[in-house]
């Protein structure tokens, strides 16, 4: 096999920025920042302060105050406890929900609980560009309804939703609105000091911090008091109990720091690289794009052809790092729900690959994933019997 990778994953997980690690680094060890910061003694107290100062770097990155983010131990969390802590905090108010079939399993799979708990949940299809038109919005808001969930940006299509609008109508219905901004913090711009939003969750591996960590933002405005769904401590507001992973917290907030100073060199490098993989396959027999290409994130896109076996293409392009649907689906043989959901077939989702580029991806390594993709399709459609 060969030993040199061509990681095109970083909708997945990316690495961890040197300046990232170098900041962790300084919490390990006997000499570091190791001590509890619950600890009332010095040791504590300087922990704390970096707890705090990653607060405040992570505060900046979103434009909001540091008192309104709690930490947690990623996306997946926050995304639990924003939509069961809010459902449950709301539940003597109405007990209807809304969502998106094409948001990510952390939150679909946190509705699908709630519906065996007694709510019940409205499911949104988008159109086939997966976007989410605010007619149909309007028309799944009910009198009861006490919390609307839909993701910024999808991390298999990169489809951008408009969460202020979303947000607007939410707040003009007196309706709480979470979003799972996962594939967007640190890639996009977040001013949430004038977005309408409640409650956001996001974690650090995301954009080049460490795997592990994560923050869940919660408005400080009437109504957005949400339940805790651990106990054991008064750490983050009585909200998020336990010991809080100082050289993690470091991690997030060196890359928050990051974050602002390159993010605009990042996306204009993530559109180039888009475009020239994009140029290289659009001749390809067959190709489709999932998800509209204008209205999304260019760090990700994501192809089918109809014609190949997915399971099969995968293993031909390796060693080509790519996502077959979502990373956290991508050792489930079901086709994609989200591509489904936007009406693509089972033979077209199942054979669907997600590229996705990031700071260390190199114009050399998209022109070799052109070559492999290619190669790949000629050789299966080659092997297959004809019609």
């Amino acid at each position: 096999m060969n030993d040199h990778l061509i990681y095109l994953d970083y909708a997945a997980t990316t690495p961890a920025a040197p300046e990232v690690i170098a900041a962790m680094q300084s919490c390990l060890g006997a000499d570091g920042m190791f001590a509890n910061p619950s600890s009332v003694h010095l040791a504590g107290r300087r922990s704390a302060a970096v707890v705090d100062r990653a607060r405040e770097q992570l505060a900046t990155l979103l434009q909001t105050r540091p008192d309104q983010l709690i930490f947690t131990s990623g996306a997946t969390e926050s995304d639990n406890l924003a939509i069961r802590g809010a459902a449950m905090a709301r539940a003597g108010q109405g007990r209807h929900l809304v969502t998106m079939k094409t948001e990510h399993k952390a939150v679909t799979d946190s509705f699908r609980h709630l519906e065996k708990e007694g709510f019940e949940v409205t499911w949104l299809l988008p159109g086939s560009d997966g976007l989410l038109t605010m007619e149909s919005l309007k028309s799944a808001l009910r009198n009861d309804t006490q919390l609307v969930s839909i993701m910024h940006v999808n991390n298999e299509t990169g489809v951008i939703q408009n969460i202020h609008s979303i947000g607007s109508l939410c707040r003009e219905r007196g309706i709480l609105f979470h979003t799972d901004a996962a594939q967007s913090v640190g890639k996009l711009g977040f001013d949430l000091d004038d977005l309408p939003v409640d409650l956001l969750s996001l974690t650090a591996h995301k954009f080049y911090g460490p795997q592990g960590v994560g923050a869940l933002y919660i408005a400080d405005r009437p109504g957005t008091a949400i339940f805790p769904i651990l106990f054991g401590g008064g750490q983050e507001r009585r909200i998020r109990p336990g010991t809080l992973p100082v050289h993690l917290i470091c991690g997030i907030g060196a890359a928050a720091e990051l974050a602002i100073a390159e993010r605009s060199k990042n996306l204009e490098r993530v559109t180039a690289l888009r475009a020239r993989l994009m140029s290289a396959l659009e001749d390809v027999d067959g190709i489709m794009i999932n998800g509209d290409p204008d209205v999304a994130y260019p760090g990700i896109l994501n192809l089918s052809v109809d014609d190949v076996d997915g399971e099969s293409l995968m293993l031909a392009l390796e060693p080509l790092c790519v996502a077959s649907g979502s990373a956290c689906n991508s050792a489930n043989v079901e086709p994609s729900h989200v591509l489904k959901a936007l009406g693509r077939s089972d033979s077209e989702s199942e054979a669907a690959v997600r590229f996705s580029f990031g700071r260390t991806t190199a114009k050399d390594e998209v022109d070799q994933a052109a070559a492999l993709y290619r190669g790949a399709i000629d050789k299966l459609r080659g092997l297959a019997p004809a019609a």
